[in-house]
């Protein structure tokens, strides 16, 4: 199944992308949630959370691990995990600037752990 994946840079790059839109988010449920109270609170419902998570992980997953298995550095998916680790652990954190800012950094920790993967499969 792996074999018929897309590249792993291409999978990194898609989940850049991921992360960025997770960067976006975070940013724009702050500042929706300051201009208009009722409106963004929509964005914060954990299921908005959680399945941004199931997607990271997914899609994380799947891009660091074909990459370790094509290049054979463990260290792209080890970064790419410790920051899957810190997102999870900002759902545990009550909504606000706290969760904003772990959630921030596990998500550039992804990214960079992203990378690592695709300039290890150049």
């Amino acid at each position: 199944m792996l074999a018929r994946m897309p590249l792993t840079g291409t999978l990194d790059r898609v989940a850049i992308g991921l992360s960025a839109l997770c960067a976006v988010h975070c940013i724009a449920t702050v500042v929706l949630l300051t201009l208009f109270a009722s409106v963004g609170g929509e964005l914060v419902h954990p299921l908005v959370h959680e399945a941004g998570l199931a997607l990271a992980v997914l899609l994380g997953g799947l891009a660091l691990v074909r990459g370790a298995l094509e290049h054979g550095y463990l260290m792209p998916a080890s970064v790419g995990g410790l920051g899957l680790g810190v997102m999870l652990g900002a759902l545990s954190v009550p909504h606000g600037f706290t969760e904003a800012a772990y959630t921030m950094l596990g998500v550039a920790v992804l990214a960079l752990g992203h990378d690592l993967n695709r300039r290890a499969a150049i």
